[in-house]
C-alpha cells in the first residue's frame, strides 16, 4: 500500500538520538548536581563525569543498583521534576520503536485485508516497463482512478516509481497464482500482461485465466508467431508491440502526417482519442454514418463491425460505439 512517512532508517535514528539526548539530559543534572549525591562504593569521592553516566544508564533503564543514590532535597527534586521525565522520555522512545515494529506487520496485513475486501472491478498491470508505465498513463488519462489500479512487478525500482503515483503495487512474480490473488484477480475487471518476454506472458495469461475465468485478459508480445499462443491461453487481446512499431516506423518515412494522426488518437488526455460509449435512445434505428460523432465501429454482442458493415446500418439498443472524441478543451488548444 503507498505509504507517505519517512524511511525506517530516518526514523530510527530520529529516536536513538532522542534516547541519546534524554541520557545525556539526566547525566549532566546528575553531575552538576553531584554534591546531592552519594556512591556507595566510594570513599567519599565526589561523582565523577564517568559516574554521572553510569548512574544516568542505569536510572533511565530502570535497571537501578542503587550504589549512586540522591541524598539531599535538592538532588531528589531534581530527580523527581527533571530525571523521572527523561527516565519515560528513554523508555518510550525504545519501547515504542519496538511496538510498533511489532505492529507494523499486523496493521500492514490489516490494511490490505480491508483494501482487498472493498475493492472491486480494478485493472491489475503486470509489468511496469514501457509498455506498463504507458497503459497506466492511458488508463489514468481515461479517468481510472489510482486507487483503481495495482501494479504488480518484481522490480523494487519499478514498483516504487508506481507507488509514487499513488498506485497499490504488489511484489511477486505473477505467473504464480498466489501473487495474482494478493493482487485480487479474482474481482478485478481486467489485467494487462505486459511482460518483457512472451514466454512469460503465455503464463500469466494461462493462471489470470484459470484463477478469473470471466476477467478480461489483454497481452502484448514481441513476435506475431506467439499470437495464437496468447489467445489460446485465454486472452481477449493481444497486441503485437514490436510489428506494430515498425508498421509506425515504415510509415513515418511516406506518410508521416497519418502516424501523428494515430500518435495523436493513441494519446487519451491530448487531441483526439478513440473512445466507447453506449448508443443513446434516440439514436436507436439511426445509422452511425449520420451521427455527429466520427464513429469508426460499432460493437454488438461479441461482435466488432466497422461502420460501412449493412449489419449495423441500423443501430440497435445494448449496442456500442466507437468514436473519435476531443480530449483538449478548447482553450488548451493553442
Amino acid at each position: 500500500m503507498p505509504d507517505s512517512t519517512v524511511t525506517p532508517l530516518v526514523s530510527l535514528l530520529r529516536r536513538l538520538l532522542i534516547a541519546l539526548g534524554a541520557l545525556t539530559a539526566t547525566a549532566l543534572i546528575v553531575y552538576f548536581g553531584r554534591d546531592g549525591y552519594l556512591d556507595n562504593n566510594s570513599d567519599g569521592d565526589p561523582i565523577s563525569l564517568a559516574d554521572a553516566f553510569y548512574y544516568a544508564t542505569v536510572s533511565v533503564s530502570t535497571t537501578g543498583y542503587g550504589d549512586i543514590v540522591p541524598v539531599t532535597d535538592a538532588a531528589r527534586l531534581w530527580t523527581t521534576i527533571a530525571v523521572t521525565p527523561l527516565r519515560l522520555i528513554f523508555l518510550i522512545t525504545f519501547v515504542g520503536t519496538t511496538v510498533e515494529l511489532l505492529t507494523e506487520r499486523s496493521r500492514q496485513s490489516f490494511r490490505i485485508e480491508r483494501w482487498r475486501s472493498r475493492l472491486r472491478d480494478h485493472t491489475i498491470v503486470v509489468g511496469y516497463g514501457t509498455k506498463g508505465r504507458a497503459a497506466v498513463e492511458t488508463l489514468l488519462g481515461d479517468d481510472k482512478s489510482a486507487d483503481e489500479i495495482v501494479v504488480v512487478d518484481t522490480d523494487r525500482a519499478q514498483l516504487d516509481a508506481a507507488s509514487a503515483l499513488g498506485l497499490v503495487t504488489v511484489t511477486g512474480n505473477a505467473t504464480r497464482s498466489s501473487v495474482l490473488r494478493i493482487a485480487g484477480v479474482a474481482h478485478a475487471s481486467a489485467i494487462i500482461v505486459a511482460t518483457n518476454r512472451d514466454d512469460t506472458a503465455v503464463l500469466v495469461t494461462l493462471t489470470a485465466r484459470e484463477l478469473a475465468p470471466s476477467i478480461r485478459i489483454v497481452a502484448a508480445v514481441r513476435e506475431s508467431e506467439n499470437v495464437h499462443l496468447l489467445r489460446q491461453s485465454g486472452a481477449n487481446s493481444v497486441v503485437v508491440s514490436a510489428e506494430t512499431a515498425g508498421r509506425l516506423l515504415g510509415a513515418a518515412t511516406t506518410n508521416p502526417n497519418v502516424v501523428e494522426v494515430v500518435e495523436d488518437l493513441l494519446t487519451p488526455d491530448a487531441g483526439f482519442a478513440i473512445s466507447e460509449r453506449e448508443v443513446e435512445e434516440s439514436e436507436v434505428g439511426g445509422s452511425p454514418r449520420h451521427l455527429g460523432d466520427i464513429v469508426l465501429a460499432v460493437v454488438r454482442g461479441d461482435d466488432l463491425f466497422r461502420v460501412d458493415s449493412p449489419k449495423v446500418d441500423s443501430l440497435e439498443r445494448g449496442d456500442r460505439l466507437l468514436y473519435v472524441r476531443k480530449a483538449t478543451p478548447p482553450d488548451d488548444e493553442d
